[in-house]
This record gives structure tokens, C-alpha cells and sequence, in this order.
């Protein structure tokens, strides 16, 4: 948020989402510089589909399989996290660089990521709804930031909302890919987590101008 406050204070004002796609994927609502919402939820599993976490799932599903399958607590959550996603549902990748590369001739790669685009695609819908519209969308995150077909997908369809992309500036990566006419803004805004934690950590710590922890 704050990159995006330096690309366009007025941002710090209005009606953000942030959709940060990767190995791990999560949307956040931002309202006047203030998360409203985000799709994550108890824990990282939460959400979208990522590339190995299944994202929402129905409760029931947990007994079902435990008396279907006698599959134990712990059988579960390796499921959750570490088999369901993207791998889960092509079988073959977590990558979404390979699923692209094969999902003409794949049919399980090519339902993986049509899963991976519309989920992004109906929380990016039922977030605006919660801000009462939107000004900005931000792509972050290695998907988010690399994959100019996957931002075209989910940003597909989305025009009632305002969002116009301009083609040579999404297939360029560029830091504004939407058209000059388009109502809602959409960036590419590179991630660096480890800076963000670091600041966050010495805010926490109140770390004073001489680098010593103030009592």
C-alpha cells in the first residue's frame, strides 16, 4: 500500500483491492488505507485456490471424508496445504507457468487454472461490492506480477465494474495496464515481502533514528 501511495496518493483515499497471486494467493479490501476484508481466513488455507492449498471448502467435507475415506486430522491438513490447488486439480504442477504451457493439451491443467482465474475473479466481484465500488486493482506476487494471460482472464468480464485493460501495456508487465478511459486503475506492483516485514518489525520494535530499541 505504500508503493501504491507513492504511484498515486490519492489511493491512501479511496476503494483499493489488492490481489496478491503466487505460490500463495490473497485479496484484500482496502478502504482510505484501511483493510476492510481479506479472503484468508483462521489460517493461509483460506481463500482462492492456491498452488497447493484447496482455498474455501465446505466444513462437511472434513467428516465426509473421515468417515468415507477414515482419513485422519492429520491426513487432512497435509490435503489442504500441500496436495489440493493447482497440483490437486491438474495432477501434474503447482506451476502455473507449466499449466499454461500444456493446458491446450491438457484438459486437468486447463480446468486448474480456469479454477485459479474465476475464483480471483469472484472475490475481486464480491470485494468492490463490500467497498461500494472500486478505484484501484493491484496485481502483485509472482502470478500477480509475471502473467499477463491470467490478469487478462480474471479481468475479463469485469468491465461493469469499470476495469479496461490496455493489451501492450499488460503483455509489457508495465506498472499501469489499464487504458487511459478505464474507470478503475490497474497496476503491477512489484512484491518485496522481506522489506515489508523488516519495516513492520522495527514499527513494532519502535526503533529509534540511531538504530537502538527505545525504552
Amino acid at each position: 500500500m505504500e508503493e501504491l501511495g507513492r504511484l498515486d496518493p490519492a489511493n491512501t483515499k479511496g476503494r483499493v483491492i489488492l490481489a496478491h497471486l503466487g505460490n500463495g494467493a490473497s485479496l484484500a479490501a482496502v478502504h482510505a488505507g484501511k483493510s476492510i476484508d481479506t479472503s484468508m481466513g483462521f489460517t493461509p488455507a483460506a481463500g482462492l485456490s492456491m498452488s497447493t492449498r484447496t482455498g474455501d471448502l465446505d466444513p462437511g467435507l472434513s467428516y465426509y471424508l473421515a468417515r468415507t475415506e477414515r482419513m485422519t486430522a492429520a491426513q487432512f491438513q497435509q490435503m489442504v496445504n500441500h496436495e489440493s490447488g493447482l497440483i490437486g486439480v491438474s495432477g501434474t504442477s503447482s506451476d502455473m507457468r507449466d499449466l499454461l504451457a500444456h493446458e491446450t493439451g491438457d484438459a486437468r491443467a486447463a480446468e486448474a487454472v480456469a479454477l485459479f482465474c474465476y475464483q480471483a475473479k469472484k472475490w475481486i466481484g464480491s470485494f468492490a461490492a463490500a467497498l461500494g465500488g472500486l478505484d484501484t486493482l493491484v496485481f502483485a506476487g509472482g502470478i500477480g506480477e509475471n502473467a499477463p494471460l491470467i490478469r487478462e482472464r480474471i479481468c475479463d468480464g469485469l468491465d461493469f465494474l469499470g476495469i479496461e485493460l490496455h493489451r501492450k501495456r499488460n503483455v509489457q508487465n508495465a506498472l499501469l495496464i489499464s487504458t487511459d478511459g478505464s474507470g478503475v486503475k490497474v497496476r503491477v506492483i512489484r512484491t518485496d515481502e522481506e522489506l515489508m516485514i523488516a519495516r513492520s518489525v522495527i514499527r513494532l520494535l519502535n526503533v529509534g533514528s540511531t538504530g537502538k530499541l527505545e525504552q
